[in-house]
């Protein structure tokens, strides 16, 4: 228990993520007391000086009990559609339970896009920090009433990855996901009794990866994997990640150093605001592949990417966007181009003296700077 005090006992702010089976019960139905507890957990760390954001799941299962549905819908518009019910009925549930506290509630509604473009990343963060300076809570989600990515696309659309965005981008010492499961297992629980609960995670290698399951619910998205992806991100930027029971942790007791859930600790080294932005944001699916040279001097060298060191352009984007460097199918950097996926087609394999000749107008040598540039 010491070990995990310790561990915690410098936290001063937290995200939690609550996911949809959490905070529902029955046909889909809020469960008030829960949330009013977790309330109650988050006006306690306020008193101890600790700033709690939250990342709630919900609105769909709660729009879904409202609409009388009782299978996830298919089709984009019906989840939308269920997703605009159900938001408003999450944020009352959320300023009833904060109020017996007299503490404002913010909504804050995310899109991949608000956390792709480096404006709108920096617009969200600075709303936040007015938040938590107004003693207001963060109430956080995916703006499911419109975007069609976080529907569709795990890697976007999973409160579990928006969480980790979330960490992120406050810039905060841990993540606790709150689900329907008290931690990592060897193997899944629900099949093999054998399985044991793995109580510290120090690196996700892949055998960890290959006991992840899928969803264990067809109103919820996230699975083990992709709290394991989260994990992946938030410990690479220095943060702690614990994964834990929802229905019977306390967060107090928590960061006071209960064993429980599976703890994730961090990697060494923390990377700055921009650079974790970089490394971090919801990408587009824009990328080059590098030949072995170019793998070497980023990785190795800590040089910019040149033209000549690509092999392969893939995806559409433009210049000032954020695309993944693969090397042998592996993403080795992330960084901001400086150049349009049309112009890095045709200067791909050129000299950088050969850039201006080429595109017909002067540019810069490197398609991404070092310094826009993070190495994974």
């Amino acid at each position: 228990m010491s070990d995990r005090k310790s561990l915690f006992k410098n936290v001063k702010r937290l995200v939690v993520k609550l996911g949809t089976r959490v905070i529902t019960i029955g046909d889909n139905a809020l469960d008030a007391g829960r949330i009013e507890r977790i309330a109650d957990d988050v006006a306690a760390l306020r008193q101890r000086g600790i700033e709690v954001a939250i990342v709630t799941s919900g609105a769909i299962g709660a729009g879904m009990g409202r609409l009388g549905l009782s299978a996830r819908p298919r089709a984009i518009p019906e989840l939308q559609a269920a997703a605009a019910v159900g938001q408003s009925l999450l944020m009352n549930a959320y300023k009833l339970a904060f109020r017996r506290h007299d503490l404002a509630v913010g909504q804050i509604l995310l899109t991949a896009d608000d956390l792709r473009e480096r404006a709108r990343y920096v617009n969200a963060r600075n709303t936040l920090e007015a938040l938590f300076r107004f003693n207001a809570v963060p109430v956080i989600n995916e703006n499911d009433s419109v975007a069609v990515d976080e529907l569709l696309d795990i890697r976007v659309g999973d409160n579990d990855t928006l969480s980790a965005c979330v960490t992120h981008l406050i810039r905060a010492d841990l993540l606790v996901l709150l689900s329907d499961v008290d931690g990592l297992y060897s193997g899944d629980p629900r099949r093999d009794g054998d399985a044991r609960l793995i109580p510290v995670v120090d690196r996700i290698t892949p055998e960890l990866l290959a006991f992840a399951g899928g969803s264990g619910s067809d109103v919820g998205v996230g699975g083990m994997r992709t709290k394991l992806r989260a994990a992946e991100t938030v410990t690479a930027a220095g943060g702690m990640m614990i994964i834990a029971d929802g229905a019977r942790v306390n967060l107090l007791d928590l960061l006071d150093g209960q064993e429980t859930g599976t703890v994730f600790l961090p990697r060494p080294g923390r990377l700055t605001d921009r650079k974790r932005w970089i490394a971090f944001a919801p990408a587009r699916k824009g990328a080059v592949t590098v030949d072995d040279g170019a793998a070497r001097a980023i990785g190795q060298e800590g040089r910019s990417l040149l033209p000549s060191g690509i092999v392969e352009v893939r995806g559409t984007f433009d210049a000032g966007e954020i695309i993944d460097v693969q090397h042998r199918k592996e993403t080795v950097a992330r960084g901001l181009t400086r150049y349009s996926s049309d112009e890095v087609e045709k200067i791909r394999g050129l000299k950088s003296s050969q850039i201006t000749p080429v595109l017909g107008r002067p540019g810069g040598d490197e398609v991404i700077h070092r310094d826009d540039m993070v190495v994974l």
